[in-house]
């Protein structure tokens, strides 16, 4: 089984509209539109799961390129997905501190 990675998808299209490109190539096991979590749009891109390596290879050849509801499709091998560092975060404006000081001495501290 191969999954294949499809980008630069119009918004409007749906898994159905994949599954129906796809097929021409061979039997298409499964096809997912990838939406945002928060408004359910489209994120542009989605995946394409094909049984036979080499009718997902054709597919790849046969679609990487061509236009699906006026974009022109990207078309590639899915790679596996890197595990993500936590993190993140933080505030913005955050400006350091220059200390108080003498301007005319160039002392940071008196004495």
């Amino acid at each position: 089984m191969m999954r294949i990675y499809v980008g630069n998808l119009a918004y409007r299209t749906t898994k159905e509209d994949l599954r129906e490109a796809f097929e021409q190539f061979g039997t298409v096991n499964s096809t997912d539109v990838i939406t945002d979590r928060e408004t359910g749009r489209s994120k542009g891109f989605g995946f394409v799961e094909m049984l036979d390596a080499q009718e997902a290879e054709n597919a790849i050849n046969g679609m990487d390129g061509k236009d699906l509801d006026s974009r022109t499709l990207k078309v590639n091998e899915a790679r596996q997905m890197t595990p993500r560092q936590g993190g993140g975060g933080g505030g913005g404006n955050f400006r350091p501190r220059s200390g108080g000081g003498n301007r005319e001495t160039g002392r940071r501290y008196s004495r």
